[in-house]
């Protein structure tokens, strides 16, 4: 829901528009995430010293239908590169590996009996994810926090604008993003003198 408004276009409230709504549902789902992940190691952590055997047979025809569809959801949002995106992706990949763990752990255990297979590949495959989402979390702070976007170079941009003659000095420089992807740059320039109108609009292209 908080992604489809982010799209909206910016008004009089809003000047900037909608756009970190969508870095808030990434920390929303991110911190789903990790709780979902927490539930799933405490559960299987005592399973390591109290293993049971699990049906085999319904073990392997859930891990096909939980990977088909997991893996359906995560290829939808390939193309998506928001913070939002990126977090849900996980999820659905988490979903995805956990299935396919299961998928890995019912052949084998049709084949021999060793059941400490299922939460030993369940903790591994949750702490995998737990980083990555992380990760997520960090990325998604530094934009509540404004910080500079990772790609940007300030210094190599203040130069930008200091190189032509008409500029006496840049300062009060500050680049942050709206959202991961739309980035925000203000800055106050000093002028020497009054330069042509010419130079004035090739400055404000750059």
């Amino acid at each position: 829901v908080l992604g489809k408004v982010s799209r909206k276009q910016a008004d009089q409230r809003f000047s900037y528009g909608y756009q970190r709504l969508s870095v808030l549902a990434a920390l929303l789902n991110a911190l789903v995430l990790i709780a979902g992940s927490i539930f799933v190691i405490s559960e299987a952590i005592p399973r390591l010293w109290a293993p049971e055997m699990p049906n085999a047979t319904g073990m392997l025809a859930l891990a096909i239908l939980g990977v088909t569809v997991n893996g359906i959801g995560a290829w939808r949002l390939l193309r998506q590169s928001s913070l939002n995106a990126s977090v849900i992706r996980w999820h659905l990949l988490e979903d995805v590996l956990g299935w396919v763990a299961v998928l890995v752990v019912s052949l084998v255990l049709m084949v021999w009996e060793i059941p400490i297979l299922d939460p030993i590949l369940s903790i591994g495959f949750t702490l995998f994810i737990l980083f990555n989402v992380a990760r997520n979390v960090w990325a998604s702070l530094k934009v509540f926090l404004q910080a500079v976007p990772t790609e940007v170079d300030t210094d190599a941009l203040v130069d930008a604008l200091q190189a032509p003659p008409a500029v006496a000095g840049v300062h009060h420089v500050h680049v942050w993003s709206l959202d991961g992807q739309q980035h925000v740059f203000s800055a106050h320039i000093k002028l020497g003198g009054e330069p042509p109108m010419e130079e004035l609009r090739g400055l404000k292209s750059r």
